[in-house]
């Protein structure tokens, strides 16, 4: 088995050399909810908008890619105020700016944790072996870290850059696993009288039953993720 004292200890000294790494984790981690605070005193801005295009539905995609990619909103707001102000033609749009958004924010991952991978592998090759027995099951760690309930949009894509994950399969089973979580809380902004009904909507029982199950099956997917043959 891989000793974890030895893989901290590669975490601890990389970072310890490459601070602006820390301050960039410590950015994903806080900036959604110091985001969500600013837009819950501000949403009302968004009334004196209206999308009427195409134009307008691409200029919404990139700034919405920006929020998530960036860390700057957590992707289920976006989602309710999209339902919400825009209604259901801007799904699809939304959609896609998650997929930007992964680009993103997968791309920042790289970059910041560039060499991160690399020493770990280096460093503890029985970790590395370990990574590499479960390259096929890649897919099934995305999906279900996806539909998780627990794990944020901005911290998840950090995770996927830093275990090399490919990017293809980031977009192509990330996505799927984002939709039940983004078409309930798009669902909640449809139906809502109220920008803020639909925020307190979001904390039902049922909302709150849906959310356990989710934890649940992300949880158990990602325990047959880690699990040896």
């Amino acid at each position: 088995m891989t000793k974890k004292g030895s893989i901290f200890k590669t975490i601890s000294s990389y970072y310890g050399k490459h601070p602006l790494g820390i301050l960039v984790w410590l950015w994903v981690t806080t900036m959604p909810f110091i985001g969500s605070t600013i837009f819950a005193v501000n949403y009302d801005l968004l009334n004196k908008y209206s999308l009427n295009g195409m134009a307008d539905y691409l200029t919404y995609t990139i700034i919405g890619a920006f929020l998530m990619g960036l860390a700057l909103l957590p992707t289920t707001l976006i989602a309710l105020a999209s339902g919400f102000f825009i209604g259901w033609v801007s799904l699809p749009f939304l959609i896609l700016g998650y997929s930007l958004a992964s680009v993103l924010g997968y791309g920042l991952g790289k970059v910041f944790n560039m060499e991160l991978t690399e020493q770990l592998f280096k460093k503890n090759p029985k970790f590395h072996a370990e990574i590499e027995s479960r390259r096929e099951k890649e897919g099934s760690l995305v999906f279900f870290v996806r539909i998780s309930p627990v794990v944020p949009f901005a911290i998840s894509n950090f995770l996927f850059a830093s275990l090399d994950v490919s990017l293809y399969k980031v977009l192509i089973f990330g996505i799927p696993g984002m939709l039940t979580r983004t078409v309930i809380a798009f669902t909640a902004g449809i139906i809502a009288n109220s920008y803020l009904a639909a925020k307190e909507s979001m904390n039902t029982p049922l909302q709150w039953a849906i959310g356990l199950a989710l934890l649940i099956i992300g949880i158990i997917g990602i325990y047959g993720y880690l699990k040896k043959k």
